[in-house]
Formats: C-alpha cells, sequence, structure tokens
C-alpha cells in the first residue's frame, strides 16, 4: 500500500514488540522510529546491562533509532522478558510506597517521573513515584 501511513498509538509498546521480535528470532539489531521518549528508555536499558548500544540513524525513509541486542557466551538474550504496564488506554501510576520491585530486585521497572525517566530502584532511593511504563527481566 504505497502512501499510506500508519499512526502509532503505543510507541513503546511497538518498540518493545520489535525488540522482543527481534531477540525471538536471534538478530544482533533491530530498528524504530525515534522518539525522545524512546531513546530515554534505551538509554536506561544500556545502563542496566539489558542492551550492548543504541544509534540514530539516516536513511532514505527517514531517520531510525537502532538497537543492537545483547547476548551472553551461550547465544542467549539477556533480556528474558519485557512486559508493557502502563499503556495509552490505562495509565498506571505509583507513589514512592507503591514502587515495584520486579523479579526480586533483578528485573528493572522503568518509571517516567517528574524527575525524567528513572528504573525502580533509583526512584525509591529518590523517593519519588510516577508512571509505570514497562517491566524488563
Amino acid at each position: 500500500m504505497v502512501g499510506v501511513t500508519v499512526t502509532q498509538t503505543d510507541p513503546i509498546g511497538d518498540m518493545l514488540t520489535r525488540i522482543r521480535n527481534g531477540i525471538a528470532v536471534h538478530r544482533d539489531w533491530v530498528s524504530t522510529p525515534p522518539s525522545k521518549l524512546k531513546r530515554a528508555v534505551l538509554e536506561l536499558l544500556k545502563k542496566e546491562g539489558f542492551i550492548s548500544d543504541y544509534h540514530l540513524f539516516q536513511e532514505e525513509a527517514g531517520e531510525v533509532l537502532r538497537i543492537r541486542l545483547l547476548y551472553d557466551e551461550d547465544n542467549q538474550s539477556v533480556i528474558k522478558g519485557l512486559r508493557r504496564i502502563s499503556r495509552p488506554g490505562l495509565r498506571v501510576y505509583v507513589d514512592k510506597k507503591q514502587l515495584p520491585r520486579f523479579y526480586g530486585g533483578r528485573g528493572l521497572s522503568v518509571i517516567s517521573t517528574s524527575k525524567g525517566l528513572l528504573s525502580g530502584q533509583d526512584a525509591w532511593r529518590r523517593g519519588i513515584g510516577g508512571e509505570v511504563l514497562c517491566y524488563v527481566w
């Protein structure tokens, strides 16, 4: 279908699905349309050791974020699972006392706070709550 523009209603959910699908077929990297929020999520995933790296590339169709997936020495993905929590149809907010500890502290909860995007552990240390975007384990 030439000339048809598809509108994404959940760009973060789309990015997580692309990562999940890339892991399922053992891709080295996946691409997604860029946004500031996606870059912030990817920076947190990189800092926590769930992805290798990401870069912004210019292609003929426009800019894309290329995400390099990370595998261990047994060729198993470091990311075992991704779960979108807050979505456009149902926003999930928590206060500082309700911040989730996912997978007994081994997983990562991504929280959008007034101080920017933080891991659940960082938000707990700072004593602030926010919107729970996703869990990664």
